[in-house]
């Protein structure tokens, strides 16, 4: 059995969520590499995660499938011997509002951002227990009409962070992380990410490695559950009638 504690990270092999796997693995963690449709990052990611010490292997798996997120969490602990953790990061981010609203794109949002973790939460609990950290958004505590599906997906996760940490104590922890504006996405371009970022009281948003430290302080703090840390430079206190990339595009 690993000596080290596992981690399974969704959505590791890019972005946010490859940031955190390396956090993780130059702190003590091996790292199991979840991906979609993306084995040429996710091979970069294990390359990376192998480099910096840290035991790790590549999972492919689309989670919206329901099938796909049962068999994750047990083929990770085939593979490891163990899992001590799920950072749920895998996220769905597309625009609609009220005027583009369709069950369709409703239920994309749903079962990757929201299904998909409570799926491997539940799966953690029965292998044994350990943590659950689920990325969320500030926007939760600063609400707009922008990205509609996607928000209703993370208020959902909201909710079922603190029902999940009822529900699966005492042996899993499940807490939340909320960025704000981290990288570059959606329609936005490198001028409107730019100004977005400084939209805060702090004069700056989150970056990745500030994600990733937060995440590895609620994994670390075995007296956090049921709750939600906001990183974010503040931009949850102020009230933002939409979303910051429309707000840049209006200066």
């Amino acid at each position: 059995m690993a000596s080290r504690p596992v981690v399974l990270v969704t959505g590791a092999a890019r972005r946010i969520g490859r940031s955190i796997a390396l956090d993780l693995a130059g702190h003590g963690w091996d790292v199991a590499v979840h991906h979609r449709d993306s084995p040429a990052d996710a091979d970069a990611a294990v390359f990376a995660l192998r480099k910096a010490g840290a035991r790790a292997e590549a999972f492919g798996a689309d989670l919206a499938d329901e099938a796909a997120c049962h068999a994750l969490l047990p083929a990770v602990q085939r593979a490891f011997g163990r899992v001590d953790a799920v950072v749920n990061n895998a996220s769905v981010f597309e625009y609609d509002d009220v005027a583009g609203f369709s069950h369709a794109g409703m239920e994309r949002h749903w079962r990757v951002n929201t299904a998909a973790a409570i799926l491997l939460a539940r799966a953690l609990h029965a292998a044994g227990g350990g943590v659950v950290v689920n990325l969320l958004d500030q926007k939760l505590a600063n609400p707009n009409p922008d990205y509609l599906s996607y928000t209703l997906s993370k208020a959902a996760l909201e909710s079922a962070t603190t029902m999940l940490a009822m529900a699966l104590a005492p042996s899993v922890r499940v807490a939340g992380v909320a960025p704000g504006v981290t990288l570059l996405s959606g329609e936005m371009n490198a001028a409107e990410f730019a100004a977005s970022h400084k939209m805060t009281p702090l004069g700056r948003s989150s970056t990745p490695e500030d994600v990733a430290r937060a995440v590895r302080f609620v994994l670390e703090s075995p007296a956090i559950t049921g709750t939600t840390i906001l990183v974010d430079g503040g931009q949850h206190l102020l009230g933002q009638p939409r979303d910051v990339m429309f707000l840049a595009r209006d200066r």
